[in-house]
């Protein structure tokens, strides 16, 4: 309902909020699988990176942040990376340490990508992880004394958490266990210069090529199309867009806004001037650095 306007730029010099965190007070995360069938890795999300890319990875997980003092919100965290990889150290590691230093119990996702000879099949797995472990967190809930559990993605993660927010129900998987009988729907949703629309003519970002390749069938196009799967039940987003982004154009953030609005969902999209695309926990010298304390702001005023 709110876009907020950042055209000038703040005195930050430059430091980013990630830079100022005291890393020696925060716990190490503990990696936990999503699939019974499968085991946690001994890897954390750091090494991950440092080894390995995601697309290499078989065995989707979480790592849990757990906060020195609960702030008694969760978060889901999902980086981008076009669907084709993910980028873990500028997006998703970085915003859940941030995130555990400020109280929040965090859940760094891994989830497989969609392999490019068997896309029909593999579409699915990026949500499919997703709606899983929102289910394993929200069994933990009374376990850790959680108030509310949001979802927030980076890009093509932004994506995959609109996706989550606007199809709770839908069943990108078979039910494996009791887990999968609790609900899906994340109570707040934030969206960092998200992928938004499979539709054109916004169907020109990676993240489209990597799930449908050729395709030009419109039913899946809009199911896959976060603004075009708005309802009244849509929880609250949080937004946050550059108008110079030539990876995903601002106009994904605005066709959600929009949508969101006329279903009368509680929304916020933050407009900076510069900042372009992937600017994670913010870029340097560019107002892009203040949409981590606008966010705690917007939490704050709707009470999660």
């Amino acid at each position: 309902m709110n876009i907020t306007h950042r055209l000038g730029l703040f005195l930050l010099l430059g430091i980013s909020l990630f830079a100022h965190a005291d890393q020696s007070t925060l716990r190490p995360p503990t990696m936990i699988a999503l699939w019974p069938h499968l085991k946690a890795p001994t890897i954390t999300p750091s090494q991950l990176h440092q080894n390995l890319t995601a697309k290499d990875l078989h065995t989707p997980f979480m790592a849990e942040y757990l906060p020195k003092q609960s702030n008694h919100i969760a978060v889901l965290v999902i980086s981008g990376g076009g669907y084709a990889h993910e980028i873990l150290n500028k997006e998703g590691t970085p915003a859940s340490l941030w995130m555990q230093k400020q109280g929040f119990t965090v859940y760094e996702l891994i989830y497989r990508l969609p392999k490019k000879d068997h896309l029909k099949e593999s579409r699915t797995f990026p949500f499919a992880d997703g709606q899983r472990a929102l289910r394993i967190i929200k069994s933990k809930q009374q376990q850790l004394g959680l108030r509310s559990i949001g979802v927030m993605g980076f890009s093509a993660g932004g994506h995959l958490a609109g996706m989550l927010t606007t199809q709770p129900t839908y069943l990108f998987y078979n039910p494996q266990d009791p887990i999968d009988q609790l609900s899906a729907r994340p109570d707040f949703a934030v969206l960092l210069y998200p992928v938004i629309s499979m539709q054109q003519p916004l169907n020109i970002t990676h993240a489209y090529k990597s799930l449908f390749g050729q395709s030009t069938d419109g039913a899946l196009l809009q199911q896959y199309s976060v603004n075009a799967q708005v309802t009244l039940n849509t929880a609250p987003v949080f937004l946050a867009h550059a108008l110079d982004d030539k990876i995903s154009p601002i106009e994904n953030s605005l066709l959600l806004h929009q949508a969101l609005d006329a279903k009368q969902v509680k929304n916020e999209l933050v407009v900076f001037k510069q900042g372009g695309h992937g600017f994670g926990l913010g870029k340097a010298n560019t107002e892009t650095t203040t949409w981590p304390n606008q966010f705690l702001t917007w939490l704050k005023k709707n009470q999660f």
